[in-house]
């Protein structure tokens, strides 16, 4: 007689676990030490007294670069209008003069140049500067936005003829006017506005969305692309743009609890709550929007502008109380603050800067560099894009009078305008520092007993990984370097992603068949290092030399070579690039880690993991379990999906995750569930293509922007470091899981966060909240969400049941949603498994039952599995 015991639940993802085969009896040997400095940084920095000789400005107060142009910087004298400077010739010429219109008393001037993406096509460019004039918001001093239009060619002139004005506003006051303007990542216009002047926020614009052009910074649609909306009514408001739909502001009826008329909000908001904010930038990898804040008697700030976010003033100033008291809580804090006074941690008026991605100072890679405008002092912070409070280095004091940042288009140095001093300035190692001594040839690093042969010293440990990185067609060796003593690598971080004692090595050894095919052609083209410091990693490139036999140090700021490769009897050139050191700390950043491939699901193969584990090598605090595993393109046993996840965790995660140093937010590690990615139905911040409509848009891979950014040769190609060849195997294997795994999922009706907002009045914090579950219904907020149920209705949620007929039994459960959802039904003998699939296909959106197969002796046991694919 069968005996059918209840089904054993539900699950959301596969459990998958691995042992190794091989004994190991005792520890891997150390290596008594490698010749590598513990660290390339140095702490001496200055300020160049003149970036450009003798070349002097009247007034300069910003620069700015046009698309494409690296050899020339413009810079804005302050009530003179803008000179084009060639960099390399260190000639003048005049592009704009504004000197008849500009009024520069108090903090006025021409503040603002931003050029238009399409700036070779359009000759449009954007200028925020004041002047005196009069129109219904007032007679007197005026902050404007106006476009001008370029003459183009070898010599560009703007005529102030071509003027077409987009914001002109009174002000009361003539300081606090902000004035810096950029275009973002997403091809819209910001600029920033101050509080009109005066102290205490007296003129009361710092709180209000539905007054002025105020305290904040604003997003607008220069384009004015026929989706976006007309600006509402105001007297300041001239024409020319439109306002982008999703500006956090159309549409609101309420701000700080009160109610406000949405036909007055000024949705051209895209932050509030700023004093004065004296220059913002675009970190260009992140597409973060930093803005330092001038403070008024007490703190300087900088800040990392949200969307809708409200900074405060005149609430607060920095992390402090600011001159007015508020039953208002939720304002988001900056990342740093300093107070006011001269020592090296203060000063008082900010200068916001640049987040530095240039080659040849790699320590500061990827850190914000700022200054203070009255103290002199010039400092480094990181921040990994989070709320989280991060200190600053002092890097150099008595610059004084600073008032912007840039880059050098020719090197990516960072320069900066000493506004009454009229000179730009750089920032540069100080020469009389001694940087540590780095080996020169790979033979002296002690890696190699014999670097010729390529045999490895003692201690030197290679390791294999399931899925390696896409280098252009290069074979790969690694190794990796232990300090001495007992320390070991915990394996027990975030994707298996492990702890590493300082002074850790890993090498990576790459060669290229010249011939395709043939092991023969095989040339060694390059060995990299990262080493672990004390605080972070640092990596190195040593090239290998055309006799073979050893390999030389490329210099600071990388190289690169063309080499002649043969595949099916037809020749190619292939350029390689040996990486600069601070490209390295663009993959190796600080949200992946600092070290790449080392992790649980990277090395579980054969009985590695195992013997890694018995040679103290590595070591777990937790079960070794894995999530998800990581696997090959070829790995026999895997999926389309788990292939899919590997190559996106691979090559995609180290930049695209929380805090990584990529544009867009969408996920690519392989623990995060797939509509957590934020990949499917994903939007695109900076669109390389007019067909793309997503990330990734289910059955359609040609309007999907993860397929064009793998099959670009342009400066959109991903990954973005080094590789010059498409990958055709990726490509062809994500194609196929777009296409088919892929092509059925529906785009829900809301994303998680807006759903999240409506069910629980909240903002989720990330994802975190994804496993409450609210109702105790037993399913999960997040599946909840994919189901299309209540949250908040214990009555709603996963539901199935077992039905006993005279035919068998039936299993019935609620719909399944088209949105990508998967169900499983499984049988066994045993509750215990082992378990095999029920060849069933539920259909989705309807109600669905089917008969399952009891018959036989033994007992039968069945389950559910409801997952993302």
């Amino acid at each position: 007689m069968d005996r059918v015991l209840p089904f054993l639940g539900l699950a959301i993802s596969i459990w998958l676990s691995f042992a190794g085969n091989k004994a190991m009896s005792q520890a891997f040997p150390r290596h008594p030490g490698l010749n590598l400095p513990r660290s390339i940084s140095t702490d001496d920095w200055k300020m160049s007294e003149n970036a450009f000789g003798n070349v002097r400005f009247n007034g300069p107060i910003s620069i700015s670069h046009a698309p494409d142009e690296t050899d020339n910087i413009y810079v804005l004298e302050r009530s003179i209008g803008v000179t084009r400077f060639n960099v390399e010739t260190r000639t003048k010429s005049s592009f704009l003069n504004l000197s008849s219109r500009i009024d520069d008393g108090g903090e006025g001037g021409i503040l603002g140049l931003a050029f238009h993406p399409r700036y070779k096509e359009n000759g449009y460019i954007f200028v925020f500067y004041t002047l005196r004039t009069s129109n219904g918001s007032g007679n007197g001093f005026h902050t404007r936005i106006s476009r001008f239009t370029s003459s183009l060619g070898s010599s560009p002139r703007v005529s102030t003829s071509t003027e077409r004005v987009l914001i002109s506003q009174f002000n009361q006051a003539s300081n606090h006017n902000g004035g810096d303007i950029h275009f973002g990542p997403d091809g819209y216009l910001y600029a920033a506005l101050g509080d009109e002047g005066q102290a205490n926020d007296s003129l009361r614009n710092s709180q209000k969305i539905d007054k002025d052009f105020f305290a904040g910074i604003i997003r607008i649609d220069v384009d004015e692309l026929e989706e976006n909306l007309t600006p509402n009514p105001h007297p300041a408001f001239v024409g020319n743009y439109k306002i982008p739909k999703d500006n956090p502001y159309v549409g609101a009826t309420s701000f700080n609890g009160q109610s406000v008329d949405p036909s007055e909000v000024r949705t051209e908001f895209w932050a509030v709550g700023l004093r004065n904010p004296w220059r913002m930038s675009f970190d260009k990898t992140t597409g973060l929007l930093y803005t330092g804040d001038v403070g008024q008697g007490l703190r300087e700030e900088i800040n990392i502008i949200e969307k809708g976010g409200n900074y405060g003033w005149f609430f607060r100033e920095g992390f402090v109380g600011g001159p007015a008291s508020s039953p208002i809580r939720d304002f988001i804090n900056p990342i740093h603050d300093y107070r006011h006074g001269s020592a090296s941690t203060q000063g008082r008026s900010v200068t916001g800067g640049l987040v530095y991605r240039g080659d040849n100072y790699p320590e500061l890679f990827g850190k914000y560099i700022f200054g203070d405008y009255v103290s002199g002092n010039i400092w480094a912070l990181e921040s990994d894009g989070s709320r989280r409070r991060v200190p600053s280095d002092h890097l150099v004091g008595g610059v004084r009078n600073i008032s912007s940042f840039n880059y050098d288009p020719t090197n990516g140095d960072i320069l900066g305008t000493a506004l009454t001093r009229g000179i730009i300035v750089r920032l540069e190692r100080d020469e009389n520092s001694a940087a540590p001594e780095i080996p020169e040839k790979l033979s002296e690093t002690g890696i190699f007993s014999s670097t010729e042969d390529l045999v490895t010293a003692e201690g030197v440990v290679n390791y294999k990984l399931n899925h390696p990185f896409w280098s252009d067609n290069a074979l790969k060796t690694r190794w990796v370097v232990l300090p001495r003593g007992t320390s070991k690598v915990d394996l027990d971080g975030r994707d298996g992603l492990g702890r590493f004692p300082a002074r850790t090595v890993f090498v990576k050894h790459f060669e290229l068949e010249l011939e395709e095919g043939n092991p023969e052609s095989r040339t060694r083209l390059e060995t990299r290092i990262i080493y672990k410091t004390n605080t972070y990693v640092y990596g190195l490139t040593y090239k290998w030399d055309q006799d073979q036999k050893d390999a030389t140090l490329v210099d600071a700021t990388g190289e690169e070579e063309i080499y002649t490769v043969t595949k099916d009897g037809e020749s190619t050139e292939q350029l390689w690039t040996f990486p600069s050191r601070a490209a390295c700390l663009h993959c190796h950043s600080r949200a992946s880690g600092g070290v790449l491939g080392f992790s649980k699901g990277q090395l579980a193969r054969d009985s590695q993991l195992s013997d890694f584990e018995k040679g103290e090598i590595v070591s777990f605090l937790k079960p070794r379990e894995f999530d998800r595993r990581i696997v090959g393109l070829d790995a026999p046993d895997a999926n389309i999906n788990e292939k899919a996840a590997s190559y996106l965790h691979v090559n995609c995660a180290p930049c695209h995750q929380p805090g990584g140093p990529a544009v867009g937010d969408w996920d690519a590690r392989i623990s995060t569930p797939l509509w957590k990615k934020k990949l499917l139905f994903g939007q695109i911040v900076r669109q390389e293509n007019p067909n793309e409509s997503f990330v990734l848009e289910p059955g359609q891979p040609e309007k999907s922007a993860i397929i064009g950014r793998l099959t670009s040769q342009g400066p959109g190609k991903m990954p973005p470091i080094g590789s010059h060849v498409i990958d055709q195997r990726a490509v062809d294997l994500l194609s196929e899981w777009i296409t088919t795994d892929l092509k059925d999922i529906a785009k829900p009706s809301q994303t998680w966060e807006v759903w999240y907002q409506f069910h629980f009045s909240e903002s989720p914090d990330g994802f975190e909240d994804a496993g409450i579950d609210s109702d105790k219904d037993g399913t999960a907020d997040f599946l909840e969400y994919l189901l299309s149920t209540d949250p908040n209705d214990p009555s709603e949620g996963w539901r199935f049941g077992v039905q006993r007929t005279e035919a068998g039994l039936i299993l019935n459960f609620n719909p399944i949603p088209s949105n990508g959802l998967m169900v499983n039904i499984q049988k066994s003998t045993s509750p215990t498994g082992p378990w095999e699939n029920v060849n069933v296909s539920p259909d989705n959106d309807s109600d669905w039952s089917q008969e399952l197969d009891v018959s036989g002796e033994d007992n039968n046991f069945f389950r559910v599995i409801l997952r993302e694919p």
